[in-house]
């Protein structure tokens, strides 16, 4: 990708997220929170929960 285009692709981004409303700019990013795993799943995957349910299950 030349310089150029990425250019135009932040603009064009930029100016989406400027032109759409702040209500709908809150809603989207409130979901994408929400969408977001816990501390522990994304930085360790899986294996801080099987962990757990071995400890759980003694």
């Amino acid at each position: 990708m030349k310089t150029n285009d990425y250019v135009k692709y932040i603009t064009q981004t930029v100016i989406k997220y400027i032109d759409q409303p702040k209500d709908d700019r809150k809603r989207i990013r409130a979901e994408k929170k929400e969408k977001k795993g816990t501390f522990l799943f994304r930085w360790f995957g899986i294996l801080p929960y099987v962990f757990l349910a071995r400890i759980r299950k003694k």
